[in-house]
């Protein structure tokens, strides 16, 4: 039995990946405080809700898919009915693998994972790092349940801060560099739906070439950049204005605040 203790978009993302995995509905729980939303999830998935005490009683392993904040007090909920048998999986920003075992008694194997907002469309990038007392066999089952929503990477736990500034935050700079992309368009007159579709397209092709060929970002770049042209007068303009610092500066300050975050 599989529970996913909190039903946001990243944990209901989870769940829908599952059951497309060929998870039986009768086989995974989930925990929703919000009545209206709780009977939604089991008409459109035709799984079963309860609490989250009831949930760390009948799963083998528990998903938490809470935000940072609300999870002390969710382990101390399901603290009571946990012991080494059982598997944690948390998505949870910033809480480490030894926070989440100190409200857990001894020996529980807990696994922390960073999963992205491309989950709601199976294209996530999760990585995973395990704790004092996931093994191999907890790893691989962490692996088996994140990869329904896409890939998956084991790191160690001391990357997982870079890990959260590069891929769990990562969706927001492209969206960024999209929405300044169209702006641009809008700006020469172009129609906003053209200039979407455009730059939409474009980020898609750029990521399968980036995935799919296997070179090097700068040998892809300087496919693109014919001397003297259009594109070299682009690159030119954004070295000027130091956006390569700038993208440096702010996957730091994410990493940072990552790191902070498990101390607060």
């Amino acid at each position: 039995m599989i529970a996913i203790i909190g039903a946001g978009k990243m944990g209901e993302a989870l769940l829908a990946g599952m059951l497309a995995k060929g998870h039986a509905p009768e086989d995974v729980l989930v925990t929703e405080p919000r009545e209206e939303h709780a009977a939604e999830l089991r008409r459109r998935h035709g799984v079963g809700t309860v609490g989250a005490a009831e949930a760390a009683k009948r799963a083998e392993t528990l998903l938490l898919a809470l935000k940072p904040q609300d999870m002390p007090a969710l382990l101390d909920e399901i603290s009571p009915h946990m012991s080494a048998d059982r598997l944690v999986i948390s998505v949870a920003a910033g809480i480490t693998t030894a926070v989440l075992e100190r409200h857990l008694p001894a020996g529980v194997p807990v696994v922390r994972a960073m999963p992205n907002t491309p989950a709601l469309m199976g294209q996530g990038m999760t990585a995973v790092s395990g704790g004092a007392h996931a093994g191999p066999e907890h790893l691989d089952r962490a692996e088996e349940l994140l990869a329904s929503v896409g890939e998956v990477i084991r790191v160690g736990e001391q990357h997982m801060d870079t890990v959260t500034a590069i891929s769990g935050s990562g969706p927001a700079y492209f969206y960024f560099i999209a929405e300044t992309m169209i702006e641009a368009g809008v700006a020469m007159g172009m129609p906003r739906a053209t200039a979407q579709k455009l730059v939409g397209q474009t980020v898609t092709g750029a990521a399968a070439m980036l995935t799919g060929s296997g070179e090097h970002p700068v040998v892809l770049r300087e496919a693109v950049t014919s001397p003297g042209g259009t594109t070299a007068a682009a690159l030119r303009e954004l070295e000027r204005h130091g956006v390569r610092t700038a993208f440096t500066d702010a996957i730091e300050a994410a990493r940072d605040r990552s790191s902070a975050l498990s101390g607060e």
